[in-house]
């Protein structure tokens, strides 16, 4: 491990990870809850931004060249500032009469710049850690990448309800500066990994031909196909986030919408001030455990539990969709609760995927791994918001718990190496 003494892991893992969620939070989420404040329902509003998701499910299609092609160093910092360019674009268009086309479109260059930077971030983590690093920071990834989405849901939703108040309910005005601040910070974070970020030895540029380039690109997707427990594999990363995806894209709507709807009926700073405090607490709590855990007694010991923990803190909703209280503790501690067995349970989802796509074009296959994961996410959350309306939150939610069932039906058959994931 060719790396100096100062790019130790610590100063630059959780700073990447943060870096690889803010965005996909902006896109995914946060344009949830921009659409749905410029007046758009819930059923468009989740047909639209389910198609963000594209982006991810299709980066298999250049992935291999991210792999071949430049440094995965090269790729991270230039896609970083490309980001910070795309969400000042968004802020920029935003007060047109046209906003909800150019907002579309510029979504989409920004997830498909978002999807190759997580191409080369995932690969760069597997070249710079060895097997035990990368089993102990996997929780670490997990915790700060999912601590950037709840920074968008939390932080920003203040930003956003504070600069509501100082311009007068205007929307458009009170998003656009907020966006402006976005892209000032992610242009200070890729400033940053240009400084802080190895340089290991086998991140280097590979000069190949136009005919090989071809041919190794065929041979990256050939390969991944022909691994060893595919099919069980690929079933485990379609649909162990059944539950979550269609979950996550109405929890922000069910805080949103008024008690008479069958929501909470929560303003934005509201739900800001849940988002950031004790539902990143339970995330981090759970995300370190589940780290810690699996490279003490190795991913295959640790799945069922996180199986469990992944599934079963759902319930609280069930249970706020039929209370609907208004006590802000009593709901923040719900989404502890709910956030902790995701942080917990997620580490054995995302080191799975570390597991198969181990060997030769390891980065390419992982890309494709979570192109798998992609495809679970966006299919049923394009649907989640018509068959919320259809079912009301009640009904939706309890099938969200249903929906577990499928979670622990394809863990069932998975096999794993008793021995990967342990800190040796």
């Amino acid at each position: 491990m060719q790396q100096s003494k100062r790019h130790i892991p610590w100063t630059w893992v959780p700073s990447l990870y943060f870096a690889e969620g803010l965005p996909y939070i902006l896109v995914i989420t946060l344009s949830v809850v921009m659409y749905k404040q410029l007046g758009l329902g819930n059923a468009e509003v989740a047909y639209y931004t389910g198609w963000f998701y594209l982006p991810w499910l299709i980066k298999p299609l250049w992935s291999p060249f991210v792999d071949l092609l430049k440094t995965k160093r090269w790729w991270i910092v230039a896609m970083q500032l490309l980001m910070g360019a795309g969400m000042a674009g968004i802020a920029f268009t935003l007060p047109m009469a046209s906003y909800l086309q150019w907002t579309l479109a510029i979504f989409w260059l920004l997830a498909f710049s978002s999807a190759t930077h997580d191409v080369a971030a995932d690969g760069f983590y597997m070249m710079a850690l060895d097997e035990g690093e990368q089993s102990f920071f996997v929780g670490i990834r997990s915790t700060f990448y999912r601590l950037a989405t709840l920074t968008g849901q939390g932080g920003m939703l203040i930003m956003v309800n504070w600069l509501l108040r100082h311009h007068d309910n205007n929307v458009q005005q009170a998003w656009t500066e907020a966006f402006y601040g976005a892209a000032a910070l992610f242009i200070l974070v890729g400033a940053y990994h240009a400084w802080v970020l190895p340089r290991p030895h086998t991140d280097q540029q590979r000069n190949l031909a136009a005919r090989d380039l071809l041919k190794e690109f065929a041979h990256t997707f050939a390969t991944f196909f022909k691994k060893e427990g595919v099919v069980p594999a690929l079933l485990f990363m379609l649909l162990f986030r059944f539950p979550e995806a269609q979950l996550s894209k109405m929890s922000i709507p069910f805080l949103m919408d008024p008690l008479t709807e069958g929501g909470l009926g929560l303003t934005l700073e509201q739900i800001g001030v849940i988002q950031g405090t004790l539902g990143p607490i339970g995330l981090t709590l759970g995300g370190i455990l589940g780290g810690v855990c699996i490279s003490r007694g190795g991913l295959k010991r640790w799945l069922w539990p996180m199986v469990w923990a992944i599934s079963l803190p759902d319930v609280v909703y069930v249970y706020l969709s039929y209370t609907q209280p208004s006590n802000l503790y009593l709901i923040s501690s719900c989404l502890f609760i709910e956030q902790m067995g995701y942080g917990f349970g997620f580490t054995a989802y995302m080191l799975f995927l570390i597991y198969y796509a181990r060997g030769t074009h390891e980065t390419a296959h992982y890309a494709i791994a979570t192109a798998f994961m992609a495809a679970g996410m966006m299919l049923p959350g394009m649907l989640s918001g018509a068959l919320q309306e259809w079912m009301g939150y009640k009904g939706f939610f309890l099938w969200i718990m249903a929906c577990c069932i499928v979670t622990f039906v394809v863990s069932a058959f998975l096999k794993i190496d008793k021995d990967f994931g342990k800190n040796r």
